[in-house]
């Protein structure tokens, strides 16, 4: 089958575009996860870069979608995605298609679009050492004003960034990504084409087809996992095969934060350094980490000998 460049281009490159938005969109939602309070400036960066990246790149996939035609001046429409203003491609769209969003969206909106045409530059100004984040702030005022509360990032007592918020957020991006994720299925469907298809196993399979905007089932695997594995009669050979080398006499901590530290690893840092500690004791590290290679590793199975008895 033989594919005009138009075609191909809406078919297979806004295809992968759509898939790279869905990663941004992922990738900042689990930024949001893994904060624990508000006070980092760098953690609120991370979320709201991912966002806007990958919101701005999904309103423009509708752009394309909706306004470009055979004998569209093709360098003029190009130069016409050129903008980083969500605000403005928010309208576009809305030119053509109604949109389902209210205030808190469209403060969001607004938020985005002014951290990235002017806050996620700020830390290369002099005069930025003058006055607050502003990347952080205008977030955290967000939170306030949407949700009726106060937020503290006084380092001996920050409010916690918990359920309620992640949630809140979950839902509000995911708003923007119901509604835009739509009209590309409604235009591919009027243009014969599939570019809204998603790879099943992707960051961008949960957010625009599954319609998750949190991780609170990822969490519940994990638990339900790690249960299993504590309470249930492991495989002969998998114990047999631990018993070979001793655990870590790790006590430093209590029990859940060892277990907490599976579900962030990404921020946890204390155990590491419990851990590289205690390796010191090993006159063969080697050995040990030759030892691990084989632990959670899927093209291992212990089990196997015991189903051939």
């Amino acid at each position: 089958m033989s594919f005009t460049p138009t075609e191909f281009w809406k078919n297979f490159r806004l295809g992968t575009e759509l898939s790279i938005s869905g990663n941004f969109i992922y990738n900042g939602l689990y930024s949001f996860e893994l904060m624990p309070h508000f006070y980092y400036e760098d953690e609120a960066f991370e979320f709201l870069y991912n966002i806007s990246v990958g919101l701005e790149r999904l309103q423009k996939i509708c752009i394309v979608l909706l306004e470009h035609k055979d004998d569209t001046n093709q360098e003029e429409f190009e130069e016409s995605l050129i903008s980083h203003n969500l605000d403005d491609l928010n309208t576009r769209i809305e030119n053509h298609k109604k949109i389902n969003i209210g205030k808190t969206h469209k403060k969001l909106i607004s938020l985005l679009t002014k951290f990235y045409k002017s806050s996620r530059y700020e830390m290369y100004q002099m005069q930025s050492v003058f006055k607050p984040n502003q990347s952080k702030v205008q977030l955290i005022k967000f939170l306030e004003e949407s949700l009726d509360i106060e937020i503290s990032v006084d380092m001996l007592g920050c409010t916690s960034n918990d359920e309620r918020i992640k949630r809140f957020i979950g839902k509000t991006v995911g708003k923007f990504c119901k509604e835009y994720y739509q009209i590309v299925k409604d235009e591919c469907n009027r243009l014969r084409i599939f570019t809204y298809e998603i790879p099943y196993e992707s960051k961008a399979f949960k957010i625009f087809m599954s319609e998750k905007y949190d991780f609170s089932e990822e969490k519940i695997v994990q638990k339900e996992i790690l249960k299993y594995l504590i309470q249930a009669e492991l495989p002969k050979n998998f114990k047999e095969y631990l018993k070979t080398h001793p655990p870590l006499e790790l006590d430093f901590y209590n029990t859940n934060y060892y277990l907490n530290h599976l579900f962030s690893f990404h921020k946890e840092y204390s155990i590491k350094g419990e851990i590289e500690e205690l390796y010191t004791d090993f006159d063969n590290i080697k050995e040990r980490l030759e030892h691990l290679k084989f632990i959670a590793n899927p093209d291992v199975n212990f089990e196997f000998d015991e189903e051939e008895e």
